[in-house]
């Protein structure tokens, strides 16, 4: 685990003289930014000393609730863990009104304990160092999909999509549209600037297959954990954003029962030490080790689909159609699957994860992805034949579509313990288990308009 150098904070300090704030934080096992406000004065020492956060931050319902069965609570007084900076993460906000810094932080591996095991960051990390012990260097990119939402809601209190710079609330899909990416030009041009300002490497920006919903690429990075904290930076900075322009940036895995869910899509390569596509070939199927590394993928993709689709919500996405997938399947070009081989050149050649919603917290979604590549590299799993067109008409082997079957599959996992660490499966599935009992205890508008008068 690398932290910063004092250095960068001085840099920043001489450069940023109008900064009174920085706004410290860490992730947390729901991919939430959870922390403190700082005052410019505190900076300097957390370099050199690093910062107290209480152990019960990482044991936390994604409601901000403690869970006591994480054992990250009274059995430990709450105590105070260590946290440093990470390298690079201190940059400005420039959607804030009032100048103010921005500084990621992580558990010390030692100093942070007993929290440090439940940190994600720490479970991509281990996952990453035991690939690179064999050769394996993981290349990856991140794409995430929102919605932008008015901060008003409509005449049932639901939400809705945000007014576009014409005044007119968008009402169709009009997917790839050039006018719709038009219409949102103030909103994009800030989103920019400010990917800029913090070096976030934003790229492509589309109009995605349902009103008001949007997506942007990120490049794709040599490091991997560098991928994944751009991709954790550019989530919050897009909340930012949208606020700033009194929208709301939405990364729900299904808002609305009409219309398309968003995912989360993490493209994936191994590669040498000196930066060679290992799954380089002119054959679009890619090379053996690519196809290893999607049976791998596959085998695992129950025991850790609670990881990929975190919520009761993240479930609704699960639909025939619906450019999310149904089954443990893969193709080359095909959308279809949930392991999409993209076409292009041969140095290009990667795989497109497509099974994660916009809610899964990045870091654990890429350690249960590169954690399962690496047993299918190990045990050279055979993936079998891939999807040659329609794959919704073609599955069979389906994906358990409900939170529970979820939850008992990662539950029983032996190999998640192992590839993921006994300690964070423990308060991952302690926090995921109160938020079940919590979810399902509460009654709500569909019980209301399904039982109320007819039961």
């Amino acid at each position: 685990m690398q932290f910063a150098d004092r250095k960068e904070a001085e840099a920043f300090l001489a450069a940023n003289p109008q900064v009174r704030s920085i706004e410290l934080f860490l992730i947390d096992a729901n991919g939430v930014p959870r922390g403190k406000l700082l005052h410019r004065d505190e900076l300097l020492a957390i370099y050199d000393n690093g910062r107290p956060l209480p152990s019960s931050i990482l044991a936390l319902t994604l409601l901000g609730e403690d869970v006591e069965g994480t054992g990250l609570v009274w059995d430990v007084a709450d105590a105070d863990c260590w946290t440093y900076p990470l390298p690079g993460s201190l940059t400005v906000q420039p959607w804030r009104t009032t100048p103010t810094g921005q500084l990621q932080v992580s558990m010390h591996p030692e100093q942070g304990l007993p929290a440090a095991p439940a940190d994600p960051r720490h479970v991509l990390a281990q996952t990453i160092d035991r690939l690179k012990a064999d050769g394996y260097h993981p290349v990856m990119a991140v794409e995430l999909e929102f919605y932008l939402l008015d901060r008003q809601r409509d005449a049932n209190g639901r939400p809705q999509p945000a007014l576009q710079a014409n005044g007119v609330r968008p009402q169709a899909p009009q997917v790839y549209g050039i006018y719709e990416l038009e219409q949102l030009q103030p909103f994009l041009d800030d989103l920019y600037a400010a990917c800029e300002a913090q070096g976030l490497p934003v790229r492509t920006a589309i109009s995605e297959y349902a009103p008001g919903q949007v997506e942007l690429t990120l490049e794709h990075r040599f490091d991997a954990l560098q991928a994944i904290d751009e991709g954790v930076r550019y989530k919050r900075l897009v909340k930012g954003v949208a606020n700033k322009h009194g929208l709301q940036a939405c990364f729900m895995a299904k808002p609305f029962s009409d219309q398309a869910g968003s995912g989360l899509h993490l493209h994936v390569s191994l590669a040498d030490e000196q930066g060679h596509n290992l799954y380089a070939s002119d054959d679009p199927h890619g090379t053996p080790l690519l196809r290893h590394s999607i049976g791998g993928m596959m085998h695992t993709l129950t025991d850790s689909l609670a990881i990929f689709c975190p919520h009761a919500n993240s479930y609704r996405r699960f639909q025939a159609s619906s450019y999310a997938p149904l089954a443990k399947s893969w193709g080359v070009n095909n959308r279809t699957v949930s392991f999409r081989v993209p076409g292009g050149p041969a140095q290009s050649r990667h795989i497109e994860h497509r099974i994660c919603g916009a809610d899964a917290n990045p870091y654990l979604a890429a350690a249960a992805l590169l954690a399962g590549i690496h047993l299918g590299i190990r045990q050279q799993i055979d993936p079998g034949a891939p999807i040659v067109g329609n794959g919704y008409e073609q599955a069979t082997n389906f994906l358990p579509t409900d939170w529970l079957t979820a939850l008992l599959a990662l539950e029983r996992s032996s190999w998640a313990r192992e590839a993921l660490g006994e300690g964070f499966i423990k308060v991952y599935l302690a926090i995921k288990w109160q938020e079940y009992r919590l979810f399902n205890a509460e009654v709500g508008e569909q019980d209301w308009r399904w039982y109320l008068t007819h039961a």
